[in-house]
């Protein structure tokens, strides 16, 4: 009988061995994938960067601030003439380098007679840092960024509205549960839990499968993060009294709507501190351009034409890093700047505006 009761506890140590180590195992591949996507390095794109001399009057002093590794973040801010009323901090979105691409959001407001501070996060563009560490970086560099403005003492004192889309748009609704005194926030196509933009993006590549993932990366980020994941935007929303618009568009295919705006709507539609602009087929990129603007579709047909007439298989291996400065010369020598740098829906951007001025009293 003894010898029985052992053999039993001995097969019952040895599965539950394995279950652990399945687990351990798991847990590490999914932190891999993790680090292989979200902490690295990004750069924006040079042939398409967006340039100060695009915009008439725009100025910008840059920065440096520290957050909170000690990382040394590159901050700039832009201005149109000496008439400030406000100040708006912009939290840019993951992939695509720093605040670069949302430079003519910048000239918007700057014009409309706000400060803009906008950053490059950690590991993206000119702030340092090896890669970007994870998602809810965005929020602890947000964070810091705004203590920098209203600390600085070379920024006017004014009242502080943010603007984020995608990444940035968790960012400027999370970051409310450590500065509940912004007045306003205007979230694009955001998401309401760090963990949200792994699982949304992954699931074309791993399907349901990821599911079985995301456990494992909320704890990786609760683990290197702490409170920063923890909190969530629905968390922010509840810290404070702030304005917030949430703008989003059914046919995404990066964030789903079913992360943020649909998650918002069920809980805060009949709040009047909330706003909610919800289009059926503008995209993820492209929510906040103007539809009626075909720049875009006309440079890319362009390219697909000299792309095809190249005389070399570019798709191969061999020819992928003369491809590479190939396209980047057609683009330097093509691009039309000035359409490029401004296709936003000036409508919207109205809409944007009224929505701050009302709530900061203006």
């Amino acid at each position: 009988m003894e010898k029985k009761r052992s053999k039993k506890k001995m097969i019952f140590i040895i599965l539950l061995s394995v279950l652990v180590l399945l687990i351990a195992g798991w847990w590490m591949i999914c932190v891999q994938i993790y680090d292989e996507n979200f902490n690295v390095r990004s750069f924006s794109y040079e042939p398409l960067m967006l340039r100060i001399e695009d915009f008439e009057g725009l100025n910008c002093k840059e920065y440096t601030f520290p957050s909170d590794k000690g990382q040394k973040l590159a901050g700039y801010l832009y201005s149109i003439g000496e008439e400030q009323h406000g100040i708006l901090v912009m939290a840019h979105g993951f992939g695509g380098g720093g605040h670069n691409s949302y430079m003519d959001v910048a000239n918007y407001f700057a014009k409309k007679g706000y400060y803009v501070f906008a950053f490059d996060v950690t590991g993206c563009d000119k702030s340092e840092g090896e890669g970007v560490g994870g998602v809810p970086q965005g929020v602890v560099d947000l964070d810091y960024a705004i203590s920098f403005v209203e600390d600085s003492g070379d920024i006017p004192d004014l009242p502080i509205v943010l603007f984020g889309h995608s990444w940035g748009g968790y960012c400027v609704s999370s970051v409310l549960n450590f500065h509940p005194e912004v007045k306003a926030v205007i979230e694009c196509s955001g998401f309401n839990r760090s963990s949200d933009m792994f699982e949304s993006g992954g699931k074309t590549q791993a399907g349901g499968l990821i599911y079985t993932m995301t456990p494992f990366v909320r704890i990786h980020e609760l683990i290197k993060y702490g409170k920063y994941a923890s909190k969530t935007a629905m968390d922010g929303f509840k810290a404070t009294d702030a304005s917030v618009m949430i703008v989003h568009s059914a046919d995404d295919g990066v964030i789903g709507i079913e992360y943020g705006c649909d998650k918002y709507y069920e809980k805060y539609k009949d709040d009047p501190r909330f706003t909610f602009l919800r289009f059926e087929d503008r995209g993820h990129n492209e929510i906040y351009n103007d539809p009626a603007d075909t720049y875009q579709d006309e440079f890319n047909a362009e390219f697909d034409k000299w792309r095809e007439n190249l005389g070399y298989d570019y798709k191969a291996e061999e020819n992928k890093p003369r491809f590479a400065e190939d396209k980047a010369r057609y683009i330097t020598e093509n691009l039309d700047h000035d359409r490029w740098s401004n296709r936003l829906d000036e409508k919207l951007f109205a809409r944007f505006l009224e929505f701050y001025e009302t709530a900061i009293g203006k």
